[in-house]
């Protein structure tokens, strides 16, 4: 191919800087033909964090991550040096740091008394398994636009591992019945090991710091142009013989209008929606506020190019029931040891080892996890920072009667003193963070086949989608491997790349034999 084209991508996400990276690794295409325009100041879109000490430290969330899984993910950063280790990739930092912090959870579950619930056994019956066989048997056709409680009794979502197979992977019972059957499949290997994270692997720090920062300098040592408070507001585009080509983009740079032309050959990449869209922040005395995608360009965009194009999905799949698609993070600076020694004492685990701690009981099913420190590469020494989340923000808490959508972060602090038993002393100089996040589990909503356009839209002759939102056979969203596993299917096609994407590895081979085995041995 030509390297006379440029490329512009919307949306400054791990998906986005992914695929500026393939283009030069693969497509050889010069660094200085691709511009980043991302609407925020910081580029890395849902893989964020940032803070310090004083004003405290945030982060919406953190993706899971194994060795199992992520075939294009780690095929990308087997390329991309460490910032850290001379010498060293970033997987290859990853695997160092995870042969020393193995991940073994003492304490995945606790019950209203503050006990640990023993997880040995799953709490299937019968019918369980044999409703969790059928399931993961079923054709995808079979399974359009149901949820998951179409498929499983009641008495499966009482069971232990109903709790922890959903708050590892956010699923909700109302949620697709397809991306929880590709899940148990996909993510088959972890079956076994649930209780326990044994599969999961961590970043040194947040991956903001761990994927996205090495990623970015090598970006812009390639020269590529990041183009960071720039949202893209519009496109112009045209039809030749029935394909939409995107002919300029309007846009908002600094607040100052600009517009950029799109010439013949050149390439758009758009992040289409983002589960962290209208995203908001609370403080210690003030809940966050309650945004829509009335504040998102993101869905603009999609559903401005989705109208009247069925081959571009369908996004109103996704957006519209926020009360089904939402939950609310919370990020804990501290300056005192106090808790995280606390914590040592009751679950057993040090920082970085001991995953998610899920209080079962909780009203708002909340979670903690405390990651190995420093979190952060601006972190100091006497500072200690821990992340958690709820599942059911909109119910009244066990310890604060009210519901966790209107809480400030002190309030959060008091609730989970509460599950733990601790004195609220011990967080009397914690500052609490909470975000509320709309559509961060949207891309769970059930769909319909079609409802998601592929990467490469049929009828899109210069126009690419990368996001969780876009379809791609047998793989899981939610994950950093299916924006990674997008952008680069997405880039090898229009830049016409010989070179194969990596294959989802077949754990779920034999899958009968297999999962019937695991069902048979967790009672």
């Amino acid at each position: 191919m030509s390297t006379t084209p440029k490329v512009y991508l919307v949306g400054g996400g791990i998906g986005s800087l992914a695929a500026a990276a393939f283009m030069i690794r693969d497509g050889h295409l010069p660094g200085a033909n691709i511009f980043i325009l991302e609407a925020t100041p910081i580029l890395g879109g849902s893989l964020d964090g940032s803070g310090d000490p004083q004003a405290g430290y945030s982060m919406r969330g953190g993706r899971m991550v194994t060795t199992d899984n992520y075939e294009c993910t780690w095929d990308l950063y087997k390329s991309i040096p460490s910032l850290q280790h001379d010498g060293q990739s970033v997987f290859e930092e990853m695997i160092a740091f995870n042969e020393k912090h193995r991940s073994n959870a003492l304490a995945r579950l606790i019950d209203r008394q503050r006990a640990k619930v023993p997880v040995t056994s799953m709490g299937f019956s019968m019918q369980d398994r044999l409703e969790l066989l059928k399931l993961s048997r079923a054709e995808e056709a079979t399974l359009d636009s149901s949820c998951i409680t179409d498929w499983l009794s009641p008495d499966f979502f009482k069971t232990a591992f109903w709790y922890l197979w959903s708050t590892t992977f956010a699923f909700q019972p109302w949620h697709s019945a397809i991306e929880f059957k590709r899940y148990l499949l996909r993510f088959i290997l972890e079956f076994s090991r649930i209780e326990t994270l044994a599969g999961v692997k961590r970043t040194i720090y947040n991956q903001h710091d761990s994927l996205v920062l090495p990623l970015q300098a090598w970006l812009n040592a390639q020269g590529v142009h990041l183009v960071p408070s720039c949202i893209v507001t519009d496109v112009t585009h045209r039809t030749d013989n029935g394909d939409l080509i995107i002919t300029g983009l309007t846009c908002l740079r600094d607040g100052a209008p600009e517009s950029i032309c799109v010439n013949g050959g050149d390439l758009v990449f758009i992040q289409n929606a983002s589960m962290t869209d209208a995203s908001s922040l609370g403080s210690m005395t003030s809940a966050p506020a309650k945004l829509t995608k009335a504040e998102s360009y993101g869905w603009r965009l999609w559903e401005t190019l989705a109208e009247g194009r069925p081959n571009f999905g369908n996004p109103a799949a996704f957006n519209d029931c926020i009360a089904q698609s939402w939950w609310e993070s919370f990020t804990v600076t501290l300056k005192d040891p106090g808790f995280f020694d606390k914590m040592f004492d009751f679950s057993g685990n040090e920082p970085g080892t001991g995953g998610l701690v899920t209080f079962k009981d909780s009203n708002w099913l909340m979670s903690i996890v405390l990651a190995h420190q420093p979190h952060f590469l601006n972190q100091p020494a006497d500072v200690q920072v821990f992340w958690g989340y709820a599942l059911f923000p909109d119910r009244v808490g066990n310890f604060v009667p009210k519901a966790m959508a209107e809480c400030n972060g002190a309030e959060i602090l008091s609730e989970l003193c509460g599950h733990l038993r601790f004195d609220p002393e011990i967080l009397a100089t914690a500052n609490c963070i909470p975000c509320r996040m709309p559509y961060l589990t949207s891309m769970f909503m059930p769909r319909q086949s079609g409802d998601r356009p592929l990467p490469v839209p049929q009828g899109s002759k210069n126009l690419a989608f990368i996001s969780q939102f876009v379809e791609i056979p047998d793989d899981c969203v939610f994950t950093v491997e299916y924006s990674v596993r997008a952008a680069q299917m997405a880039v090898y096609e229009l830049l016409g790349i010989d070179r194969e994407v990596p294959p989802v590895s077949p754990h779920a081979a034999s899958l009968a034999t297999r999962f019937r085995a695991l069902l048979k041995a967790f009672k």
